[in-house]
């Protein structure tokens, strides 16, 4: 077995001129490796400079120390401010934990007209109001989203198609509103909404309200229809005409729309790209697809590897490169997130990226029933009879019960990467997340198998293919740049 040295070497070993600060250390590629801090902060250092770093034996006069010593990776006589410096930047960094939850969530029905088969919900028909939420339900949710202790609250209306209950939508956002008064938060509302039920009326009262769209479009004509199925085999053709419809009425930066990619998308990432620039969309977020509730039950998430959508992923990303080459401005909003992360302090709050895991801290769902989960996924995990993110009920619990739910606390302290076993050594770990309720889907644990997990390998995959592109491409690295800073 490895013993420890004697005391005396590393008495020896602080004597050389400077203190190592904590980092960690992968390889980037054959010749380099990366090292990050806890901040976030990193370096590409040459091979053959570790040892001599670790050794405290590098050289004070190089480029290397001078750029270590600056991003706090080591401190010396000439900089004894590098650790208050790193906790401040770690402070940044985390400064909007103590602001949850600014995400709530309402599925406010599970009925839908569409049928598409990579759905994570167990869709209801259009006739079963059962399964709509009641006025009941939506003023016990409410009371819970004005007890957050964030300033900043989005209410979004999800479903199943959350059209088909409008009348719980108008009736959410007036009470949201007339409880603001007292409350004054600075408050935001979204439909996620797949268009084919939207109207003027509809439109009307999200423009006198500030509600904003957010659709799905998956790609060119036959590809969506493909995808996302409705009797009249007219899905595209009614998203087409209600985001035009609704940019009409609400204004252009008022509608968003995402796609996921599915077996028939791989090979198209160019078209669908072209189909987000033809529609005037600014970007797009090129999303595989998820485990979780239905789409477990149909079997659908394993229509490709993980490798088949990193290829996809990069092929698109390679081109609107090349479209930003020709003065096209467009971008790719989950490299976006990404690259916020690595090269500043802010961070974008999606939920994936999260550490602490987002679960609960960023976003939380309440369902039609008065079901309360951690998350999105934490229902659709429910719709297949797994509750173990469910946090509580509306009509039940109160918010400190909801809260300080075992089956919240218990995931996010299991999965905090820091000190996750393999994520608390990994060079990454700053910019991914804790992901317990995927994991616990696949491998029924918090913290997964990292080795096999397909969140690391797509995780470390994307972030070391960002990091390549910058250090290859002058260009690239300006043009990311701009998308950290302006995302």
């Amino acid at each position: 077995m490895a013993k420890f040295q004697e005391i005396k070497f590393y008495s020896q070993k602080k004597e050389k001129g400077y203190q190592l600060l904590p980092f960690k250390f992968s390889e980037l590629d054959p010749n380099n490796y990366l090292l990050t801090n806890i901040a976030g902060e990193f370096l590409v250092l040459k091979k053959d400079l570790i040892r001599p770093l670790v050794e405290h034996q590098l050289d004070d006069s190089s480029e290397e120390y001078v750029n270590l010593r600056s991003r706090q990776f080591l401190q010396d006589t000439h900089n004894q401010v590098a650790i208050d410096l790193l906790a401040l930047k770690l402070r940044t960094r985390l400064v909007n934990l103590p602001q949850f939850t600014a995400l709530h969530i309402f599925v406010v029905s599970l009925r839908c007209e569409h049928s598409c088969p990579y759905c994570q919900v167990s869709r209801q028909s259009e006739d079963k109001t059962s399964f709509d939420m009641t006025n009941e339900m939506a003023d016990k949710s409410l009371n819970l989203v004005f007890s957050s202790p964030s300033n900043m609250i989005k209410i979004e209306f999800q479903g199943g198609e959350p059209l088909l209950n409008f009348d719980i939508i108008r009736y959410v956002v007036q009470r949201a509103k007339e409880i603001n008064l007292q409350k004054n938060k600075t408050i935001t509302f979204v439909i996620a909404t797949n268009l084919a039920l939207v109207d003027l009326e509809i439109l009307h009262f999200c423009k006198d309200n500030n509600v904003h769209i957010s659709t799905s479009l998956d790609g060119p004509e036959d590809l969506h229809n493909k995808n996302r199925p409705r009797p009249g085999k007219d899905s595209h053709q009614k998203a087409v005409n209600g985001i035009n419809l609704s940019r009409e009425i609400l204004g252009r930066d008022s509608v968003s729309a995402l796609m996921t990619t599915t077996e028939a998308s791989l090979g198209r990432v160019k078209e669908i790209i072209d189909e987000y620039l033809a529609l005037d969309f600014g970007g797009i977020f090129l999303r595989h697809l998820s485990p979780y509730g239905f789409a477990i039950k149909t079997k659908t998430y394993l229509a490709y590897s993980t490798d088949r959508w990193l290829d996809f992923y990069k092929e698109g990303i390679e081109y609107i490169i090349e479209l930003n080459k020709k003065g096209i401005d467009f971008r790719e909003y989950h490299a976006c997130t990404v690259l916020t992360k690595m090269l500043t302090s802010n961070n974008s709050g999606f939920v994936d990226l999260m550490n602490p895991a987002g679960i609960g801290i960023a976003a939380v769902v309440y369902n039609y029933d008065g079901a309360v989960y951690a998350s999105d996924e934490s229902r659709m995990l429910a719709e297949m009879g797994d509750d173990t993110f469910k946090l509580g009920n509306v009509l039940k619990n109160n918010y400190a019960e909801i809260f300080g739910s075992e089956s919240l606390l218990t995931p996010l302290e299991e999965s905090f990467t820091l000190s996750a076993p393999m994520c608390s050594d990994c060079a990454y770990e700053p910019y991914c997340g804790a992901e317990p309720v995927y994991h616990h889907g696949i491998h029924k644990d918090f913290l997964g198998r990292k080795p096999t997990s397909d969140f690391c390998h797509r995780n470390m995959s994307i972030f070391k293919y960002l990091l390549i592109r910058m250090r290859e491409d002058s260009f690239v690295k300006t043009l990311f740049l701009n998308w950290a800073n302006h995302s």
